[in-house]
């Protein structure tokens, strides 16, 4: 089980395809020659039907092959990721497959998973919240990759032999990234010269504007933001270690590619210049590196405060924490290359970052900081020097 980590590959010499595996000691090979991806997939279904020779059979229903497979994913994921991939197998996956027998199971059945939850949404008659179907294309990839990463840790525990990551397994072609709102210039501008609140008919500062303003002007998550600490700043640079989840953990951040070290432009700058001033003013002693930059306990409570904010400064259509971020985005995709936006936002290189959140860093870092300055200056009062 699992034995198998390479695939077959075309020999355009021999006209075929072939794949060579060792199992015991012992090393064979297994060819195809029919054309294109059908012939990979033959060549590799008579290698994996070798390697699993021996396979133990199992009565046990994809249900409690499930159970066991959480109690994996509990031991090794994190909160978020638990939680997500509970909500995916609860609402989705076992709705379908969840009856059916372990050795049963077929590419389709999951492919059953993907069609049905594009088309009716929440498969779990007894789920109190009910998407209505038409999911997005994101959601659908989410729930494509917990249906592979089961089916591959079934697979290593000798329940199955299907290999759903070589078969055609796909998100319906319907299927649409939904968009998501941003910060209209207006209302930028109004975030960016605007410091205050009223409350009970009273105007006062906004202690934790400067959180919002960083968030729009740097494209830091909610977690992110949440997660600075005073010795992460250097100067005009920032380093992103960590960050407060929803439930209130210390974490690494979303991804491998959040820990990032970010060249900031001289309007977030000023921005980290006044909440540090701030903070210095709040507390009774010199600020260590391990104080964090915002005192905040959640993210709820900042969004709670964010929303607060765009009612009393009349900004409308209200947007998200998060939809600071798609702002960023949007604002400075004519002026960065790609590449610089993704090690700016903490994306991998696999992650369209101008596809999800875009909308109708020596040398190159302190270049594109600039870049982002010049865009950004449009929006707002010059930086006091």
């Amino acid at each position: 089980m699992g034995l198998r980590t390479n695939t077959a590959v075309w020999l355009p010499n021999q006209n075929r395809w072939q794949i060579k595996v060792q199992k015991d000691g012992v090393r064979r090979t297994f060819t195809s020659t029919k054309p294109g991806r059908t012939g990979q997939r033959e060549a590799n279904r008579k290698a994996d039907v070798w390697l699993d020779e021996g396979i133990s059979s199992t009565t046990k229903r994809c249900a409690d092959v499930w159970a066991e497979y959480m109690i994996s994913v509990k031991a090794t994921g994190g909160t978020s990721n638990i939680e997500q991939v509970e909500k995916f197998g609860r609402n989705y996956i076992l709705p379908v497959i969840g009856a059916r027998r372990i050795g049963d199971l077929t590419t389709g059945m999951l492919q059953d998973v993907l069609n049905r939850s594009y088309k009716e949404g929440c498969l779990n008659p007894d789920s109190k919240r009910k998407s209505r179907g038409n999911l997005s294309r994101k959601t659908l990839q989410g729930i494509r990759g917990v249906e592979v990463a089961f089916v591959k840790w079934a697979r290593q525990h000798k329940y199955t032999s299907l290999r759903p990551e070589d078969e055609d397994l796909t998100v319906p072609k319907g299927a649409r990234l939904k968009g998501r709102k941003i910060l209209q210039p207006d209302s930028l501008r109004v975030l960016l010269s605007t410091d205050t609140r009223v409350v009970r008919g009273k105007v006062e500062q906004d202690e934790n504007v400067h959180a919002y303003r960083i968030a729009v002007m740097t494209g830091l998550r909610p977690g992110e933001l949440l997660g600075l600490r005073v010795g992460d700043l250097d100067g005009d640079r920032v380093h992103i270690g960590r960050a407060i989840n929803r439930q209130q953990e210390v974490t690494s951040g979303k991804n491998e590619n959040a820990i990032r070290t970010v060249v900031l432009h001289p309007l977030a700058v000023a921005e980290i210049r006044a909440q540090l001033q701030q903070r210095t003013q709040e507390e009774e002693h010199p600020l260590r590196d391990d104080d964090p930059l915002f005192l905040l306990s959640n993210q709820q409570s900042l969004y709670n405060y964010w929303k607060f904010y765009q009612r009393c400064n009349g900004i409308d259509p209200p947007v998200s924490l998060y939809e600071l971020r798609h702002t960023f985005v949007s604002m400075i995709e004519d002026a960065v290359p790609p590449a610089q936006l993704r090690r700016i936002v903490g994306h991998s290189k696999s992650m369209d970052t101008y596809g999800w959140y875009s909308h109708a860093v020596t040398g190159r870092d302190d270049a594109t900081a600039q870049a982002v300055s010049g865009v950004l200056s449009e929006y707002a009062p010059c930086p006091e020097k």
